[in-house]
């Protein structure tokens, strides 16, 4: 829960939107609630209260306001942030864990009993899992309402509600507005050739460019490609294949997506988020690192820089060790070679595959690349595929960087490479990667990487993408 409310009505004060998504502003006297930013007259400091979620305010019986749409904003940052329970829990959360396995699936992945896990998100968040799950679906809900033109019986399912019956309950409950009334007033796209499009809300500053430039310069034929300012990839999802493409804006990602199954929407939105790391709070990086000697000019030269996540945790681990101590262009050779030999065919123009799967390599019996190499990743897959190893968001980070190094084959830098693109580590740092030895160097001569950055904690992670970026290929 939120202790310290006085500082979030001073922000209300300013209307400031870096707490956007991150705590939400109860109103008491109009049941509804807002985000900091909302541009209607401040009410008084005795007539509201403070959430963390979205989930705990409609548990307080609040609704979301009309005006400043506090359901748009982007995730709470803080959710990369702490690794603590509840941190992983609204990771898997919106990962849609709940919609697959239920309560007792979520409980069992964090080692938790359900009560356990009900009494620590409450405590924390002010919200059970099934409160924080139903305030996603909502979400999930009236952003397909407005900005697509599906039926909106497939909208019900696409969110994930059991029933039309339950779909129609919650948006009312939620917005005071049916989601009849919310198509009237919204100018959804006209449907085509069964593609759906969304728009991904981000944190400014947002540099796109920069984006594009990393995920391309690693693009693997076949699985993934840049095209006219236009990420295009296949995507391994819960109920079958699909394929996005996302095109970076100033504001907001343009999103289409092709998918087998609707159920999967939710899902492939969330981890395309994760992808471009647009939960990311630029501006708090840049009050953390703005100033520091060594990387503050390069923060405040480029604050919109984001760390690129990934939609798979295991495909990121894979190129990670495919990585290893060879060029970026070398490493993206190895991972062609082997999505062509294991990958899964799909059709969609240049995209033909998806990338391997852990037990279609954990079987492999030649792979194309160097003998070490070759048994360090049949050992990886095993261990995902046995389920010994979990490479998702709502994993504890230590463990698994601790299974990872027991693995033959895999040190501190793959270790560190996957906590900070799959884990979505936002303090990761690799201080022997040759790049960050050679920006290092660059802006202060003699100077310990590892040293260096204990003063960039808990944004190591995005001080190491200034750096790859002050070298002028991404590294």
């Amino acid at each position: 829960m939120i202790e310290d409310q006085d500082r979030c009505y001073r922000a209300v004060l300013s209307r400031d939107r870096r707490f956007d998504g991150v705590f939400y502003t109860g109103v008491l006297t109009t049941g509804i609630y807002c985000r900091p930013s909302c541009p209607a007259v401040t009410p008084r400091r005795q007539n509201v209260r403070f959430f963390v979620s979205a989930a705990a305010a409609q548990s307080f019986g609040l609704r979301a306001c009309k005006r400043c749409r506090p359901d748009t904003t982007p995730g709470s940052p803080e959710w990369d942030v702490r690794a603590d329970v509840a941190g992983r829990a609204m990771r898997l959360i919106n990962d849609g864990v709940v919609e697959r396995s239920g309560v007792p699936g979520l409980a069992a992945r964090l080692g938790y009993s359900e009560r356990q896990l009900n009494r620590v998100l409450v405590a924390a968040l002010g919200a059970g899992p099934i409160a924080l799950a139903r305030a996603r679906r909502a979400h999930t809900a009236r952003i397909l309402v407005e900005t697509t033109a599906m039926p909106l019986a497939d909208v019900a399912f696409a969110a994930g509600f059991a029933s039309v019956r339950q779909f129609n309950a919650t948006m009312r409950e939620t917005y005071a507005v049916t989601p009849s009334d919310l198509r009237g007033r919204s100018r959804a796209p006209v449907a085509t050739g069964g593609d759906v499009e969304l728009r991904l809300a981000v944190r400014e500053p947002f540099d796109g460019a920069a984006l594009l430039d990393f995920l391309g310069a690693r693009a693997v034929p076949g699985v993934e490609e840049v095209v006219g300012g236009t990420y295009r990839r296949t995507l391994r999802l819960p109920h079958g294949p699909g394929v996005v493409a996302l095109t970076p804006l100033p504001s907001y990602v343009r999103c289409v997506l092709r998918l087998h199954d609707l159920a999967d929407l939710p899902v492939a939105v969330e981890r395309c988020r994760r992808l471009l790391d647009l939960d990311a709070d630029p501006l708090a990086v840049l009050d953390a690192l703005g100033d520091d000697l060594v990387v503050g000019a390069l923060v405040r030269k480029r604050p919109g820089l984001r760390v690129p996540g990934h939609v798979d945790g295991f495909e990121l681990a894979v190129r990670a060790v495919l990585g290893q101590q060879v060029s970026v262009a070398g490493a993206r050779t190895l991972a062609g070679r082997l999505v062509l030999a294991y990958g899964e065919p799909v059709t969609d123009g240049s995209l033909t595959h998806l990338f391997p799967s852990a037990p279609a390599l954990a079987v492999a019996e030649s792979l194309p690349m160097p003998g070490a190499r070759a048994r360090a990743l049949v050992a990886l897959a095993g261990a995902v595929a046995a389920g010994a190893l979990d490479l998702d968001r709502g994993v504890d980070r230590a463990a698994v960087s601790a299974s990872l190094l027991a693995l033959p084959g895999i040190g501190p830098w793959t270790a560190s490479y996957v906590a900070m693109r799959a884990l979505g580590d936002p303090d990761a740092f690799l201080p022997t990667d040759l790049g960050v030895r050679h920006a290092v160097a660059a802006l202060a001569s003699g100077a310990v990487p590892a040293v260096l950055a204990e003063a960039w904690r808990p944004w190591r992670s995005y001080a190491l993408m200034h750096l790859w970026t002050s070298l002028g290929a991404n590294a």
